[in-house]
């Protein structure tokens, strides 16, 4: 796309409607990916997540990539931010492209806003896609907002590299994290708003669920495997695991945003020095191939299945002559098996 902005918007328009060029392109693109660093960026409605995505990219802006040498150029930085679909009209607002609406002139900063056309965990069905392209198009930390349905949104953690989930005091239960199981995908914790009352408490509560989750013995097991754990609860030494760090943010002020950043920052330099970023990268592509090997094979069968049987056999379904799993056999398998009421199918 040689730089060209107009160029990848039309080709993102394209992935997301999934047509025949945008696969193409995608196909194309694919050799020039791997080298963007994900930050996926979840947290329950109320908690800030756009205001701080703005605040975080302006202050990723400012930094160069690699060791910060003088002479580098800026770090380019990709923006995905996946809004809320009507259940009727399939239409989103995409009110996250307002909120940032500051961050437009900036020539290294691209903002996509997508809808989730339906999509539950968080993310609209091809955002994987559209990351692929701004990775390859050359912006080097793209950063993916997710809807902000709360309880849900776990299919971040399998697309990015770094998973930062956003907390806020004031919200209601203090362990809805734990109950949400929301907290167990976190790289980085972040309580915005900082400024309100509760403070101290939600980060309490927060470092008692970290304190469940990594115990307090000198070992505890990660991603399957048994390793030491550091004194300090905010700070993970070189070859022992990752321990989620805390940190306090108030993005309206930018202020915390900087810590925030070298925390991500980190966090990459830890996956690369452990070998887990080939890990994720392996986990990532592979749950991206499934899901497209799932999504393809049920859309050529169903080409290939009369409407008029589909029909018959969802009909026996509902007047209970068949269970559900018995229709997909029946169809499936071609033929309408009898039931086990003995019905014909």
């Amino acid at each position: 796309m040689g730089g060209d902005r107009l160029a990848l918007a039309r080709m993102l328009t394209q992935i997301e409607n999934q047509t025949a060029e945008g696969i193409d392109g995608l196909n194309a693109l694919f050799p020039y990916t791997g080298r963007a660093h994900l930050v996926g960026i979840t947290g329950a409605p109320g908690t800030g997540k756009s205001t701080l995505v703005n605040a975080l990219a302006r202050t990723l802006r400012k930094q160069t990539p690699g060791d910060g040498s003088q002479g580098e150029p800026a770090r380019r930085v990709g923006i995905i931010a996946v809004d809320p679909s009507s259940p009727f009209t399939g239409g989103a607002i995409l009110g996250d492209r307002v909120r940032m609406n500051d961050l437009a002139g900036d020539p290294g900063i691209f903002i996509r806003s997508m809808a989730s056309r339906g999509s539950l965990g968080g993310l609209a069905r091809t955002t994987a896609g559209v990351a692929q392209a701004l990775d390859a198009a050359g912006y080097g930390l793209i950063l993916i907002e997710t809807v902000g349905a709360g309880q849900a949104e776990v299919d971040i953690a399998r697309l990015a590299h770094t998973t930062i989930v956003i907390e806020a005091p004031g919200l209601g239960d203090d362990i809805q994290a734990i109950k949400a199981g929301i907290l167990e995908i976190a790289d980085i914790l972040v309580i915005n708003k900082a400024d309100r009352p509760g403070v101290e408490i939600t980060e309490r509560a927060l470092r008692s669920m970290l304190e469940l989750a990594h115990p307090v013995k000198r070992e505890f097991m990660h991603h399957g495997k048994v390793e030491k754990m550091s004194d300090h609860p905010d700070a993970p030494a070189a070859g022992t695991a990752w321990i989620p760090p805390i940190l306090r943010t108030i993005a309206t002020e930018c202020e915390g945003i900087d810590s925030l950043a070298a925390r991500i920052d980190e966090h990459y330099r830890y996956l690369e020095s452990s070998g887990e970023l080939r890990d994720r990268d392996c986990e990532r592509l592979q749950t991206e191939l499934d899901t497209l090997l799932q999504n393809t094979l049920v859309a050529r069968w169903r080409a290939r299945i009369p409407d008029e049987q589909y029909r018959e056999v969802l009909q026996s379904i509902v007047e209970r002559e068949m269970s559900p799993w018995e229709g997909v056999l029946a169809l499936v398998d071609g033929n309408q098996a009898h039931s086990r009421f003995g019905h014909p199918g």
